[in-house]
């Protein structure tokens, strides 16, 4: 009788138990390379990311700095720093930065905070002292003028003439600073330090529930190799270093690395936990332990199905991280756009990249209610006059439909286009995709179109992803341009001021084709009507004598340089218009019972801005001599 086959599977055990022992030996030893190469890497990590955030807090305190600067210097034209006027202008001006209110400190060591109260505050600081140091950034406070908490005081000279006049200061809440600023690092699982190298105060702390001090912790409990002396020298003298050591809240191991920051004495500290740094060898380890799971067959088919799983999830994880790399690179540039529009297409740039489209269009709602549009092309080409045309009549229709509460507009279809765009599709095309830039309050200030995009339902979410840093560009455009139209315009007389009139005078001889007008006034009889019926009377006739000058010659070209001068510039007007306008500017006035003197510079050719205004004012001194030469007007009291 013939033998049954035998099959002789204990080869195949063999087999298999050897190849599970050397997977097994492979891991252990594989599991100890990805330890130490995670350690290195959590490391680097943590010396790039603590060099981002050092760059990070540098940027907003340079950034405090300017804003201060500028406050300082609008401060500085009023006499009263407690009147309400100003302290409208400094409530309602929205900081970009580190910085949560503004505070004036008078030589008196009196402040002045928000809306214009004042707080004594002899005993708690010292203008002398403060004024000494100049611009300087305050290690931390209580701040007992306002019922505690711990602050930072960013302190910038006001300056008139040569003399410091008061300290204006931002105020840093320590407990509520910019999550923009303390959050993202290591994936948002890192702990972020700002330290005090000469107190060991803790400016910032992350990572426990209260501000406390460094040294009052006590001494940690070290990871072999490292040492809690050299951890407190290397903060008191200033290095960067590395440390690895057990936290008392949790119990587990913290990589921990710290580096001096560039501002007072401070450091600068970021951390995570054992189980972050580790948390990819883990995963590692936990598919080599299923690995040790299945024979021969079911290794194979498990080992090529990861191939696939990891080749697709690298591709998802790749995808997903370009797009938080366009993100993060669309904020950086718009985050100071309103004063670098450089950064405008570039960051539209990064939009279209993101959606793959072929053409990104910006639209916003200007400041005073003008409207102001850019627009990147991936052919780097600018669309001709009609497209850009038909492209904002677009805009304008789309404004419409968002404005009643739709979320977002894609199509291409060519009967929906052409009801969006009344003058024509653009040529090339193809579909649109559309979503509204909203403010704080929710109303549409912009709008953000994609045209030809690639996939527009899964690239939809991306497009919203942007809006927020749009919506905040739109914010600090008309914060900027508020501001810089209050530092510009005459308060009394809405005209543009002095300020505004040195800078832009001799800009006139470069805008005129056919011929050029200075036009110099001056009031007769304010002095006399401010002396014998009282400032406000002087003030309705400057009113007055602004309001004809700007009915004239319009709103751009009109200034008051003086406090009874004004100066108004005619761009191609003929001289008879001009003269004629003049004269009908005097009899308006004239029938309100107020006088002025004017002269008139009229050429075809202007040689110098200078030789134009100094003639128009001659001429005006001679108006003005002929007329007090007249008896009736002879500095005549006005009742």
């Amino acid at each position: 009788m013939k033998k049954p086959y035998k099959i002789h599977w204990q080869k195949s055990m063999i087999i298999t138990l050897a190849l599970i022992i050397f997977i097994t030996a492979g891991s252990f030893v594989l599991t100890g390379q990805i330890n130490k190469m995670e350690e290195d890497k959590a490391f680097d990590r943590l010396y790039e990311e603590a060099g981002e955030l050092s760059d990070e807090i540098k940027a907003y305190a340079e950034k405090d700095k300017e804003q201060l600067e500028m406050l300082s210097a609008i401060i500085s034209r009023y006499d009263d720093m407690s009147s309400k006027e100003l302290w409208e202008v400094i409530d309602s001006y929205k900081t970009l930065s580190m910085m949560s209110r503004f505070e004036i400190l008078l030589p008196n060591n009196t402040v002045i905070t928000k809306g214009g109260k004042t707080i004594d505050a002899n005993g708690i600081l010292s203008f002398n002292e403060i004024a000494s140091l100049g611009h300087h950034i305050t290690n931390k406070e209580i701040d007992v003028l306002n019922g505690g908490g711990y602050i930072l005081r960013h302190y910038i000279p006001i300056v008139k003439g040569d003399n410091v006049i008061a300290m204006l200061y931002g105020v840093i809440d320590l407990e509520n600073m910019p999550d923009d600023l303390l959050s993202g690092f290591y994936g948002g699982k890192a702990a972020v330090y700002l330290i005090d190298g000469n107190t060991g105060d803790f400016l910032v702390d992350t990572w426990h529930s209260e501000l406390g001090n460094i040294w009052a912790l006590g001494e940690r409990k070290m990871a072999p190799g490292y040492d809690n002396e050299k951890l407190k020298q290397g903060l008191i003298d200033g290095k960067s270093d590395y440390v690895v050591f057990v936290s008392e809240t949790t119990g587990e191991h913290l990589y921990f690395y710290y580096k001096p920051l560039s501002i007072n004495n401070w450091r600068i500290a970021v951390s995570v936990p054992e189980d972050v740094v580790f948390e990819s060898a883990n995963t590692i380890k936990e598919i080599l332990n299923i690995f040790l799971m299945f024979e021969a067959i079911g290794f194979i088919s498990y080992f090529l199905w990861m191939i696939s799983y990891v080749k697709d999830e690298t591709s998802e994880k790749q995808r997903q991280l370009d797009t938080i790399n366009y993100i993060y690179e669309v904020e950086r540039l718009l985050f100071n756009a309103h004063e670098k529009k450089e950064n405008i297409i570039p960051a539209l740039e990064k939009i279209g990249q993101m959606v793959l489209a072929d053409e990104i269009y910006f639209w916003m709602l200007g400041y005073g209610g003008n409207d102001i549009s850019f627009e990147w092309s991936e052919k780097n080409e600018s669309s001709n006059k009609n497209d850009s045309f038909k492209k904002k009549s677009g805009i304008y229709r789309l404004f419409e439909y968002f404005s009643k509460g739709n979320s977002e507009f894609e199509s291409d279809n060519k009967e929906t286009l052409s009801n969006i765009f009344p003058a024509g599709i653009p040529e090339n095309v193809k579909n649109v995709l559309s979503v509204p830039v909203e403010d704080i309050n929710g109303k549409v200030c912009g709008i953000l179109s994609a045209y030809n995009v690639a996939n527009r339902k899964t690239n939809e979410a991306l497009l919203k992803s942007v809006c927020f840093s749009l919506s905040m560009f739109c914010h600090n455009m008309r914060s900027y341009y508020a501001i810089k139209e209050q530092g510009e315009r005459d308060i009394l007389t809405g005209l543009y001021n002095r300020n505004r009139y040195e800078i832009k005078a001799f800009e006139y001889i470069n805008k005129y084709k056919k011929s050029l007008a200075c036009i110099y006034i001056d009031v007769n009889g304010l002095h006399e009507l401010n002396n014998n019926c009282g400032h406000d009377a002087g003030d309705r006739m400057l009113k007055a004598v602004a309001s004809e000058i700007r009915e004239k010659f319009g709103d751009d070209n009109t200034y008051r340089i003086g406090g009874d001068e004004f100066v108004a510039f005619a761009i191609d007007f003929d001289e008879n218009t001009v003269t004629g306008l003049c004269n009908e500017i005097e009899k308006e006035l004239k029938l309100q019972d107020y006088h002025v003197s004017i002269g008139i510079q009229w050429e075809k050719e202007v040689s110098s801005m200078n030789l134009i205004i100094k003639s128009a004012e001659k001429k005006m001194y001679l108006a003005k001599k002929a007329y007090y030469e007249q008896t009736s007007n002879n500095r005549r009291q006005r009742i």
